[in-house]
């Protein structure tokens, strides 16, 4: 399964056709369904089966925008989006796959129902192909939707993150969040974005490997690690402070950049 998520991402990130891109995109979703639903567990089927859902919405979506690209301007080229009605779909595909408001609502619900390491895979690796299709697309898609889209994950994910006592469900509303700034930058300067995803993937893979290492899924086990493990506490502690984007840690810096790149534009 491993090998195939590597597979399906690499297809998807090295192809230059849609018919490329959108079978690696199913590669991916086919390969992460058994590790979903690997603990058998009633909640975890019913985030595989919530995963699977969403994804193959998404994928069709995808397909359906790049079928009526191809018989608008005979091109199959994903740089190449020319269509209105296509852009728009396509939008609205890769925000539900990445779980951007307004299609976010799968993503909390699956993180909870999930082991830690597969809820790593979902924030991080399983983000990178429709990231990297936003990034090819980004010249044609509508900055206003992008720009709308982006404000409201930034606040929904800020909002909704903080009546919660499951810690997945508050790293998944972070996701959405930073997602948020990943996508109003698109249409400006599209290597922030790809900066932020970097650095946030770093910052949650570490952030989801020491709550492996802590076996703490709540926040109330939380407060009693510190006693175990002192000094992964408190690098844990350092890391949700840069998810956070605080000065002077490097979650501060992509922020930083893309506000600095906002105000160029006039926007902030």
């Amino acid at each position: 399964f491993t090998a195939s998520l590597l597979l399906g991402t690499t297809l998807t990130i090295s192809s230059n056709h849609w018919i490329m891109a959108w079978a690696g995109l199913e590669i991916n979703t086919l390969a992460i369904l058994p590790m979903i639903s690997k603990s058998h567990h009633p909640r975890a089927i019913e985030a595989a089966t919530k995963y699977f859902l969403t994804q193959a919405t998404a994928s069709a979506l995808l397909l359906f925008s790049s079928m009526i690209n191809a018989w608008q301007t005979g091109q199959w080229d994903i740089t190449q989006l020319t269509n209105p009605t296509s852009c728009l779909i396509l939008t609205s595909a890769i925000a539900m796959k990445l779980g951007l408001v307004p299609f976010h609502f799968w993503f909390p619900e699956v993180l909870q129902g999930t082991p830690l390491t597969t809820g790593l895979l979902l924030s991080t690796l399983m983000k990178f192909p429709p990231i990297t299709l936003l990034y090819m697309t980004s010249p044609s898609l509508n900055p206003t939707v992008l720009t709308s889209m982006a404000i409201l994950s930034t606040a929904l994910g800020g909002w909704m993150g903080l009546n919660q006592t499951q810690i997945r469900k508050i790293l998944a509303f972070s996701s959405i969040s930073h997602l948020g700034w990943m996508t109003i930058i698109i249409s400006y300067n599209p290597k922030l974005t790809l900066l932020n995803f970097y650095l946030y993937a770093l910052m949650t893979t570490a952030t989801f490997l020491t709550l492996h290492s802590t076996k703490a899924s709540k926040l109330s086990t939380l407060m009693t690690t510190w006693t175990k493990t002192p000094t992964l506490n408190a690098a844990l502690l350092l890391t949700l402070l840069s998810l956070a984007g605080l000065p002077p840690l490097t979650g501060f810096l992509p922020k930083w950049l893309i506000i600095q790149e906002l105000t160029k534009q006039d926007m902030a």
